[in-house]
C-alpha cells in the first residue's frame, strides 16, 4: 500500500489508538497487543500509526541501525566511528505468519559463499526492526519455533545466531505490536506477557458511526492521496504532539502515591511477577506526557492498569476480557492518601479482592466424593430410573477449569499447524537433512555444502567458490507441531449424575476444553446415557461451543459405555475420510460401570478394542469415587491401550511428575 490509510482518520476504537500513541510516545511501555473479531480495522490502525513515528539517525551503511551516537560495538558491520549518520523513517517491518527461521533471524549469504567461497551473514527481520516496529499479523498463528525466538530477542534486546557455520550477534530492540482473533486461538502466556498493553477491538454497534466508517473507507479506495491530503493537517499535528510528548516524558514525576497505588492495583489483581508493576509505570508516565503534565495523576494509574493487566490476571479462555472497574477504583481508592506507608489506615485494602486461592474451587468436587454415599448403592438407585433417563435429570453445574496434564500422540503427524504432537511441518524447526524425494522444497545449505566440498578437487576446482551437482543437493527436514481432533466421550448416565461429581466432572472436561483451545485442536464431544450414544457436538474449531454444550449436559439413565465408543469409531471414520492427517485423541470421562443390556462390560472392552486396532490414541478419565472402586474405568484402559488418569491426578500442578505420553499399541 504505498500511501498508507491516515491515522487520524481511524473512526472510534479510543483504546487502540491511545494505546498505539503511547507506545510512539515511550517506547518502553513495550509494545501492543490488538485483540479483536476480524474486518475491525486492527491492521490498519497499526499501519497508520508508523508514518507518526519520529525519524531515527542511523549509521551510514550499517544493516542493524546502529545510533551513531552511541553505535554497538558488537554490530557485525562494525565497528563504527563516531558521526552525524543518516537519518531514515522508523521502519515497520511485518512478520508474515508463515515466514521460516532463515528470514527471522538471518542466515547464510548464500550467493556469496558460492561465488567467493566466504562466509558471510544475511540479516533477518529482527535485524531490519531493530529500532523501529515489528508487527505480526495474526499472532497467536505463529509457530511456536518463531515464538521462541521473539521471546529469546525481546528478552535480550540482542539476537544471537549460531547456524550454518555463522556465529553472529546484533541489536535487537524493537517495539512489538501483534494483532490477533481470540476465536482462533490464544497465545503462550510467555508471549503475552511481553506485550506491554492490550486492547480489546470490536466493530461499532452505532448506526452512525458505521456509517462514518463505510464513508471514509469508500473514499479512500476510490483516491488514496486525495484522501490522506485532506487529512495531513492532523497528522502533522499528531506527529508534533508526539514530539512534544517525547521531549517532556524525562521531567514527567511518579511519585510514591503513584507507585503505591501501582503496586496495589497489580496485587489485588494477582498478576504474576514483576513486569505488569513496571509497565504500569511507564504507561501512567507515558500518559502524563501525552496530556503535557510533568506529574502522574491517580487517573493516569487508573488507564495504565485498564491497559497493561487485563492479559496478565489469571483468567482461562471462556472468562470475559478485562478488569472488574469497580475492584479497581476500590483499590486506587484504600492507596490515595499520603505516601507514608504509616499512614495508610487500612494497609490490607489491596488485598480485599484476592484474599480467597483461586483453587479452592475445583476441589470441592472430586474430594468430596466419600461424603457422596458408597458408590455401589447408587448405582442400583439411578438404574430403577430405567433406560428412559431416570434419576438426576437437570444439569450439574461445571466446577471451576484447572490446568491439566499435557497429552500428545506419539510418533510424527503432518496435519495442521498447532503446539500438541510432534509433526513434519513446511515451517517448522530444521532437524536434519536428506536426499531430495521428489522436488527439493527446502535446501539444507550446510548439508548441500558438506556433500559437494569433497569432490571439489575431482572437479576441478581449485579456487574460491564449490561445484555443486545434482546428487549433492540436501533436502532440509524439519519438525513442528501439529493440531490434533480431540474427541471427547463423556458418561452422562445415572452412575455419574451424583451431584457434586457431575460438577467436578464437567470442570474436568472443561479444563480440556481449555487445553484443546490453547493448542489449536480441532474438538467434538459424544455423550452416552440412558439407551444411547449421541453426538452433542460435531468436530469443530469452537471450542467455545463445546463449553455452552457442556453447561447444558443433562444426566441420567443407564450407561450404555459401548454404544458411546462405538459412535467415537464411527464419528473418527468420518472424520478421517474428510481430513486423514488430522490425528485423534479420544478422552473417555466415564466410572466404567457399564449397565444396560446383556453383558454390557465384555461390549465395551470389544469396542474398546475395534479402537484399540485402528490405532486411535487415549486417554481415559476415571471418575470413579467413594470408598469401594472397582477398576472399571482402568481396564477399560488397556484395552484401548491408552493411559488412564484420575480427576485428581488430571490436574497437572499436583501431579508434574506423573506426566506420560499417550501410548499407542504396536
Amino acid at each position: 500500500m504505498s500511501t498508507p490509510y491516515p491515522f487520524t482518520a481511524i473512526v472510534g476504537m479510543t483504546d487502540l489508538r491511545l494505546a498505539l500513541l503511547l507506545n510512539a510516545v515511550s517506547p518502553a511501555v513495550g509494545g501492543v497487543l490488538v485483540r479483536g473479531e476480524k474486518g475491525t480495522a486492527k491492521s490498519t490502525a497499526v499501519r497508520a500509526l508508523s508514518t507518526l513515528l519520529p525519524d531515527v539517525a542511523v549509521v551510514a551503511g550499517c544493516r542493524f541501525s546502529c545510533d551513531p551516537a552511541a553505535p554497538d560495538p558488537a554490530c557485525p558491520d562494525g565497528p563504527h566511528a563516531g558521526g552525524a549518520g543518516t537519518a531514515r523513517a522508523a521502519r515497520m517491518v511485518e512478520l508474515p505468519v508463515g515466514a521460516s527461521e532463515d528470514r527471522l533471524v538471518g542466515s547464510l549469504d548464500i550467493e556469496r559463499a558460492l561465488s567467493e567461497g566466504k562466509k558471510s551473514f544475511e540479516p533477518g527481520l529482527l535485524a531490519d526492526a531493530h529500532r523501529g516496529v515489528l508487527y505480526v499479523d495474526e499472532v497467536n498463528l505463529l509457530h511456536d519455533h518463531l515464538v521462541d525466538l521473539l521471546l529469546d530477542a525481546a528478552a535480550m534486546g540482542a539476537s544471537y545466531v549460531e547456524r550454518e557455520g555463522v556465529s553472529v550477534r546484533h541489536a535487537a530492540r524493537f517495539l512489538l505490536v501483534g494483532t490477533m482473533n481470540p476465536e482462533e486461538g490464544e497465545l503462550r502466556p510467555q508471549l503475552l506477557d511481553r506485550f506491554g498493553l492490550t486492547v480489546e477491538v470490536a466493530a461499532s454497534r452505532e448506526t452512525d458511526e458505521r456509517v462514518e466508517v463505510v464513508r471514509r473507507r469508500l473514499a479512500y479506495d476510490e483516491d488514496p492521496a486525495a484522501f490522506a491530503g485532506k487529512w495531513a493537517g492532523d497528522e502533522d499535528a499528531l506527529r508534533a504532539r508526539i514530539v512534544a510528548a517525547r521531549t517532556l516524558l524525562p521531567s514527567v514525576l511518579l511519585g510514591d502515591r503513584a507507585l503505591r497505588q501501582i503496586a496495589a492495583t497489580c496485587a489485588a489483581f494477582e498478576v504474576d511477577g514483576m513486569r505488569a508493576d513496571i509497565v504500569m509505570a511507564r504507561t501512567a508516565t507515558a500518559l502524563a506526557a501525552w496530556d503535557g503534565r510533568t506529574e502522574v495523576i491517580a487517573e493516569d494509574v487508573r488507564q495504565a492498569a485498564l491497559l497493561a493487566l487485563p492479559h496478565r490476571r489469571r483468567r482461562n479462555p471462556f472468562d470475559a476480557p478485562g478488569l472488574d472497574e469497580s475492584k479497581l477504583d476500590d483499590t486506587l481508592e484504600q492507596n490515595s492518601g499520603g505516601s507514608d506507608p504509616e499512614d495508610d489506615p487500612d494497609p490490607e485494602g489491596p488485598d480485599d479482592g484476592g484474599g480467597q486461592p483461586p483453587e479452592g474451587g475445583p476441589d470441592d468436587g472430586p474430594d468430596d466424593g466419600p461424603q457422596d454415599g458408597p458408590d455401589s448403592s447408587e448405582q442400583p438407585e439411578q438404574e430403577r430410573g430405567g433406560a428412559s433417563g431416570g434419576g438426576e435429570q437437570g444439569a450439574a453445574p461445571a466446577g471451576e477449569p484447572f490446568k491439566t496434564k499435557a497429552f500428545t500422540i506419539p510418533g510424527m503427524g503432518e496435519g495442521a499447524a498447532g503446539r500438541r504432537s510432534r509433526a513434519r511441518t513446511a515451517h517448522g524447526r530444521t532437524t536434519s537433512a536428506r536426499r531430495p524425494q521428489g522436488q527439493l522444497t527446502k535446501l539444507h545449505l550446510a548439508a548441500t555444502v558438506h556433500a559437494a566440498a569433497p569432490h571439489q578437487r575431482a572437479r576441478g576446482r581449485s579456487g574460491p567458490g564449490l561445484v555443486i551437482r545434482k546428487d549433492d543437493l540436501r533436502q532440509a527436514v524439519r519438525e513442528g507441531k501439529e493440531s490434533n481432533l480431540v474427541l471427547f466421550v463423556v458418561d452422562a448416565s445415572g452412575s455419574m449424575a451424583a451431584r457434586q461429581r457431575m460438577t467436578a466432572v464437567k470442570g474436568a472436561v472443561l479444563s480440556l476444553l481449555m487445553d484443546a483451545y490453547q493448542r489449536r485442536d480441532k474438538i467434538g464431544m459424544i455423550t452416552f446415557r440412558g439407551a444411547d450414544a449421541e453426538l452433542a457436538l460435531p468436530p469443530t474449531s469452537s471450542v467455545e461451543a463445546g463449553a455452552a454444550r457442556l453447561q447444558v449436559l443433562p444426566t441420567g439413565g443407564r450407561t450404555p459405555l459401548a454404544a458411546g465408543l462405538l459412535k467415537a469409531r464411527e464419528v473418527l471414520r468420518i472424520e478421517r475420510l474428510r481430513d486423514a492427517s488430522r490425528r485423534p485423541l479420544l478422552v473417555v470421562v466415564t466410572d466404567g460401570r457399564a449397565t444396560g443390556g446383556p453383558e454390557p462390560v465384555q461390549l465395551a472392552s470389544r469396542a474398546a478394542r475395534l479402537l484399540n486396532a485402528e490405532g486411535v490414541a487415549s486417554v481415559v478419565v476415571d471418575c470413579e469415587s467413594g470408598p469401594v472402586r472397582l477398576g472399571l474405568a482402568g481396564a477399560l484402559a488397556v484395552d484401548l491401550a491408552g493411559t488412564a488418569v484420575t480427576l485428581e491426578e488430571l490436574r497437572a500442578d499436583t501431579v508434574s511428575a506423573l506426566v506420560r505420553d499417550v501410548r499407542r499399541a504396536a
